[in-house]
């Protein structure tokens, strides 16, 4: 059988109820309850199958309140800021200088276009979704005509409108006659 898991006491283990219930973060939440099921004397095999995580995430999760106490507990990502921005103010000041000017291929300015003229300031290869991201964020949308059909015939569509308000008319005189019809049969 597995060793149990053994907790310093950095809380009492009514705290760590009390912490358990009373969290409104859905990851702090989950922290809470393995680290206080486990500090109830369950087998990190146990407490895994009842909160739905990996026996080696509770270990990892008593291994950081081991190391950190209370402070350990939680969704780190909340203090994750990222990776640094592509470009500082000057690039910034430059995109928008081309995106004010036409497209490379003369149309609109495309994610896959920015993400080209990125690699180019930036002399490194840049993911398209880079450049819509960059276009996203300067406040840019996506511009695009509705598709026409080419092979469209303006006298056929004209024809079919035609078709098409004479049948609304007729049905509409067959619905009137019918409510003629009823309102005599009822007299």
């Amino acid at each position: 059988m597995p060793a149990y898991l053994t907790l310093p006491a950095h809380l009492p283990l009514a705290e760590l109820e009390r912490r358990y219930r009373a969290a409104h973060d859905p990851v702090a939440r989950s922290h809470w309850q393995i680290l206080w099921l486990l500090s109830s004397g369950h087998r990190a095999a146990t407490v895994a199958s009842v909160t739905g995580y990996s026996v080696n995430w509770v270990r990892e999760i008593a291994r950081r309140y081991r190391q950190e106490g209370p402070a350990g507990v939680g969704d780190r990502r909340h203090q994750n800021p990222g990776g640094p921005a592509l470009l500082d103010a000057t690039g910034r000041a430059a995109l928008l200088e081309a995106l004010a000017g036409p497209a490379p291929d003369g149309g609109l300015w495309t994610g896959r276009q920015v993400a080209t003229w990125l690699s180019a300031y930036l002399q490194r290869p840049i993911h398209p979704q880079r450049g819509w991201e960059y276009l996203t964020q300067l406040g840019f949308s996506r511009q695009q005509p509705r598709p026409r059909a080419v092979q469209a015939d303006p006298a056929a569509q004209a024809d079919f409108k035609k078709a098409m308000v004479l049948s609304v008319k007729r049905k509409r005189r067959a619905g009137q006659d019918a409510t003629r019809c009823a309102g005599a049969a009822g007299h």
